[in-house]
Order: structure tokens, then sequence, then C-alpha cells
């Protein structure tokens, strides 16, 4: 059975349902883009495939730059998206009628008009040093505890430690392989958006935490292999059973510690804006922070400037007395 996101309904013309498996394939062949990329261009295009077919589109040559706006107005309204959200959707569409244009399916762009909304840029949330540092120490077992969640605690703190001390997404520690730690140097090989590679330094305090894990907690978590069954994948940070762990139980840590920290809400991607957004006010130049997030376009690191002038901005008013 096919994903979810590939699903096109029962009713869908056959010469749709044959651009979007052509689509599917050029993004994933020639494009060569990862899994998670193919598959948020793969909602898109069916959304927007299974509306135009209502629309009584039968082929590509019926698209039209009226059709394509109504049914972006209509996902903004609808499901009320953010800017960034509809910028996404109108990005995915102009890949789609470039693609249909270069490859003789349509004899103009029916995109070519289409607006990009105005995206505006909400500051990211971030904790201080001392909410972090308060975090990063949640995970500890209380004095009557099951030996056999021991291992979990010690993984959970190489796994805060880690995020906040490489500035990693939650794809990225999930994804993290064995091979991928470079132990000597205190590095981290990792695997970015777009299958981008980088290394990334951890500090002593992530490399204790990761080095006790991996020395004494791991292979606990991983003996249910000993029947012969390779659970793990090679990946770093295990489940219970000894599986990948999911990015299910990646969140659910993550917000389980922050509130047992008085954090309130906390989740995964907020360790990375408090690395960058600390790396800034310590001095750090901007290219570096970039480097070791992994942006391509400077822009996107350009918003953790704007994150700690808001913090001055706060502290002055707070603090100063005609503030």
């Amino acid at each position: 059975m096919a994903p979810r996101w590939r699903q096109l309904g029962e009713h869908m013309p056959q010469a749709l349902a044959d651009l979007f498996e052509d689509f599917i394939r050029f993004l994933r062949i020639e494009c060569g883009l990862s899994t998670a990329t193919i598959e948020s261009y793969g909602r898109d295009v069916r959304d927007l495939l299974i509306e135009l077919a209502q629309c009584g589109v039968r082929d590509p040559s019926d698209f039209n730059p009226r059709l394509l706006a109504d049914h972006v107005g209509r996902l903004a309204s609808q499901r009320r998206l953010e800017a960034s959200s509809s910028t996404r959707h109108i990005s995915t569409i102009r890949v789609l009628c470039r693609w249909m244009l270069a490859t003789g399916r349509v004899e103009r762009n029916p995109a070519e008009l289409l607006d990009r909304p105005h995206r505006w840029r909400n500051l990211p949330d971030v904790l201080s040093p001392a909410q972090m540092q308060a975090l990063v120490m949640a995970p500890h077992p209380p004095e009557q505890v099951d030996e056999s969640t021991l291992p979990l605690w010690v993984r959970d703190r190489a796994i805060l430690e880690l995020m906040y001390a490489s500035g990693l997404r939650a794809s990225e520690v999930l994804t993290l392989k064995l091979r991928d730690i470079l132990e000597r140097a205190q590095c981290l090989r990792v695997i970015g958006k777009g299958d981008k590679q980088r290394l990334v330094p951890m500090g002593e305090p992530a490399a204790d935490a990761l080095g006790e894990y991996l020395r004494h907690c791991r292979p606990l978590l991983v003996t249910a292999e000993r029947a012969g069954e390779r659970r793990d994948k090679g990946c770093v940070f295990v489940s219970r059973s000894g599986r990948p762990l999911t990015r299910a139980r990646l969140w659910t840590l993550v917000r389980d510690y922050a509130r047992q920290a008085g954090l309130g809400h906390v989740h995964p991607h907020m360790l990375r804006h408090s690395f960058a957004t600390h790396l800034l006010a310590g001095g750090a130049d901007l290219r570096v922070v970039q480097e070791l997030l992994g942006h391509v376009d400077i822009a996107t690191t350009q918003i953790y400037t704007h994150v700690d002038r808001a913090r001055l901005k706060q502290m002055h008013k707070a603090l100063h007395p005609r503030g």
C-alpha cells in the first residue's frame, strides 16, 4: 500500500496520477532529495491535484493561474496557514510547474504570476543559559529506582547535552550513527537537510555524557539483539527494546524533563535555537554559527541576531531607570 501522502483518491484522472508519479520520480532520481523533502513535496502536490481534479482538471494542459491562486487562497483560509507554510506551498507549485514546462507538458508556466506572501518571521523561543543548565541536569534518577531504567536516564542526559552543545536538529539526533562519532576529536559527523554533511564539536560535558552512555548503558539497551536480530541499525540513541529512538519519544522526553525543571513548554528545536543564540551572544561570528547549524542561507542564521537584540531590549527595559 502506498504511503498516505501518495494516495491520490479513487477518481483521479490517469493523466494527473501519471504526472504525480513522474514528478516524484524526478525529485528522487534527478534531484536526489531526501525522503523527508520528497514527502513534503508529495503532500503539497497531492492536495493540489485532488482539488484541481474536483474542479474539472483532467490533464496538465488544463492548469491555469486562476485555479492555482484559488487553491493557495483556500489553503490559507481553511487551514489558517502561517505565511511560511503558504510560501512553501507556493514554492512547491512553482517547482512543479517549471518542471511541467521543461518536460513539455505545458506550453506556458501557469504559476508564473503566483505571488508569495510576505514572510513575517517570528523570533524563535530560546532558553537562558540557566534554564538550559536546569534542563540538561533534569535526567536524574530518584533514590528508589528500578535498575533496568538507569540506562535510560543516562541516555536522556546524553541526548540533551548533545542537542544543546552541538545545535542538532531532532532528525539529526535520531539518525546519528555510531560511525559518526569522532571521539578523540570530540566532534560529530552530522548528515543534515539535503544529505549535507558537516562536522560539529560537542564540548567536554556532552562528550563525557555521551561516552558514559556508549560505554556503560547502550550495550544494556541493545541486549535484545542477542537472538541475532540487528535492531539498532547502528543508531547511537536507542529505545528500551534496542530499536532506534523515535521522533515522538524524543519530543516526549524533552517536554517531560522541561516540566520537571519547571520550564513550561519546551520542544527539541528550542535547544537548537538556544545553542545559536548563546553562541552569538558570546561573540561568535555569524558565519561560524551558520556553518555549525548547517544553514545554506545566512539569512536563516541572522534571525538569531534579532533574538539577541530582543533579549537586550527586554533587559534594558526591565533594568534601566529610564528603560
